[in-house]
């Protein structure tokens, strides 16, 4: 299985690129993001690879991060997606923006991906809820803007009230969740003591 190619950008297409190592080209499919920050041709390429096998062929997926494909993996995971939905959603969501989405249960920000509708969009929200975080880091989704406002830096009460749903036995995945969306229902400065009763409360439904 190839796990990563290092070369040149040979050519590239609408969701492809050809990738010349040491003179063999490897036809690889990519996301429209991954493509647009490619190099232009003749400039070096490093691609993470999932490598797909059929009855009839050998598929290359390129990402422009190990995250990124980790996040492909997990997209595959979910009912109704394929490659091609997968690849359509991380066209359009960057891996912390759809942490953050999947954290927030944002369904209208995953189903703005070409080939994503409303059932799909809950689908994944629902089923990598116990998942997203574990493709971004804490501080990712914590500080990240609410609805394009910025959050403050090191919002103190939110990792509080993070670290006490853990303590009570809840995966930090979950607890994260949870948190982001009591801090978004509740909105403006909220205590540690508020989320922690608002995040029950998510937790709950």
């Amino acid at each position: 299985m190839i796990g990563k190619l290092k070369g040149i950008v040979d050519s590239t297409g609408e969701d492809w690129v050809v990738v010349d190592v040491g003179g063999v080209g490897y036809h690889v499919t990519c996301s429209r993001r991954t493509l647009q920050n490619l190099a232009a041709p003749g400039g070096a390429v490093t691609l993470s690879i999932e490598t797909k096998v059929s009855d009839d062929a050998i598929r290359l997926i390129g990402f422009e991060t190990d995250n990124e494909r980790d996040w492909f993996r997990l997209l595959l995971g979910v009912q109704g997606v394929g490659t091609r939905v997968a690849l359509g959603v991380l066209g359009t969501l960057a891996p912390d923006d759809l942490a953050r989405a999947i954290a927030l249960d944002d369904k209208k920000a995953i189903s703005a991906a070409p080939g994503v509708g409303a059932k799909v969009a809950a689908r994944i929200t629902a089923e990598l809820k116990d998942k997203a975080p574990e493709g971004a880091s804490l501080a990712t989704i914590l500080d990240a803007p609410v609805d394009g406002v910025a959050a403050p830096a090191s919002p103190a009460p939110m990792r509080d009230a993070v670290s006490a749903l853990v303590n009570l036995g809840y995966p930090q995945a979950q607890a994260t969740s949870a948190v982001s969306a009591a801090a978004k229902t509740l909105e403006g400065a909220a205590s540690t003591e508020q989320l922690i009763r608002q995040g029950l409360k998510e937790l709950a439904r």
